[in-house]
């Protein structure tokens, strides 16, 4: 499936039907008054929040988006019919935004929300409407008016509770697809995901959290570098960070460099994400030569305040402690949200 998460689009409302002019045309009633009837109401375009959908793929197709006019209004006093809404439906995460000004309209956090996006233009009146005592045949009658209609820029951001940050290759596809049933390609070659991946994580009986694998993030990522800025803002809804590093001395990287380049292009796209809760995570202690590092770098996270948890996301080892830690995490912090919302 293609992952698509922005588009732009153009809505418009239906416009009214204008009134009738019509007199009363009988054998027997020579002089019958006006009839003409109003104009049916044009319709709205609703967006409604839909979970079943994962991207904004089908806005790759489709951009323009028409509710019916109003049925023009008829003799007899015939009111025309209403023209039909229309409903878009988005993923759940989508942010509707100005495309010029980039002022957020919308933001469509909650399954099942719904919003109007441009109204219907009412029916005009027909002829009959203005009938009175002292004016008995009007011969004229409101034509119906405009529906609304904009540009819309819509920006899908992921709803996940951890986001799982760090360099290409340190295994995040590996962990989240042993910890979720997410199932991410995974191949020995940077940029190997190209698309985020959530998957849904079960602790304890009866709880679970929403974790989301965020790719190509790599010196340089909130300018563009690498995959940079299509998919930071995925991480910008979550509650906490894994933060994943490859403790391995093949990578012939360190360990430290890269966790301060991470909090650096965080800081650098949105300075609110530096200020999430990490969890440090040291990958690949399932060899011997990436263990013995493990002292050296719990000393150097002690003086970030920063809690380690070493784990092999190949093999699973330290897996549990972690899950448990995190799920708990979530749990404190949804109820912190909701205590105070």
């Amino acid at each position: 499936m293609n992952f698509i998460d922005e588009a732009k689009i153009y809505v418009k409302a239906g416009d009214g039907g204008r009134g009738c002019i019509s007199f009363r045309r009988e054998k027997y009633i020579p002089r019958g008054g006006p009839d003409g009837g109003d104009g049916g109401n044009g319709g709205d375009v609703y967006v409604i929040a839909d979970r079943s959908l994962a991207s904004l793929l089908d806005f790759k197709y489709k951009r323009n988006y028409e509710a019916e006019r109003g049925e023009h209004g008829q003799g007899s006093n015939c009111t025309g019919k209403d023209g039909e809404d229309i409903i878009i439906r988005v993923p759940v995460g989508t942010v509707l935004k100005n495309p010029e000004t980039g002022e957020i309209v919308e933001d469509l956090v909650a399954d099942g929300q719904k919003i109007v996006l441009v109204k219907g233009g009412r029916g005009g009146k027909g002829n009959a409407f203005f009938t009175s005592s002292t004016y008995q045949a009007p011969k004229f009658a409101q034509p119906g008016e405009k529906g609304g209609e904009r540009w819309l820029h819509l920006e899908l951001k992921l709803l996940a509770d951890v986001g799982i940050i760090g360099f290409p290759n340190a295994g995040k596809s590996t962990l989240i697809s042993n910890i979720s049933a997410a199932k991410p390609k995974i191949a020995d070659y940077p940029f190997t995901t190209l698309q985020p991946n959530l998957g849904v994580v079960q602790f304890g009986e009866h709880d679970h959290f929403v974790v989301a694998d965020i790719p190509g993030l790599i010196e340089g990522a909130h300018t563009g570098k690498g995959l940079g800025i299509k998919f930071l803002k995925h991480i910008e809804r979550t509650s906490l960070f894994i933060h994943l590093i490859d403790i391995s001395p093949y990578t012939e990287r360190d360990p430290k460099k890269d966790f301060e380049i991470i909090n650096r292009e965080l800081k650098a796209w949105n300075p609110d994400m530096a200020k999430k809760p990490q969890i440090i995570v040291l990958n690949k202690i399932d060899i011997t030569e990436a263990k013995e590092r493990l002292p050296e770098l719990r000393r150097f996270f002690k003086t970030k305040k920063l809690q380690v948890f070493p784990i092999s996301a190949a093999t699973g080892d330290g897996l549990k402690p972690l899950l448990n830690h995190v799920g708990k995490e979530v749990i404190r912090m949804r109820q912190e949200k909701s205590d105070n919302p």
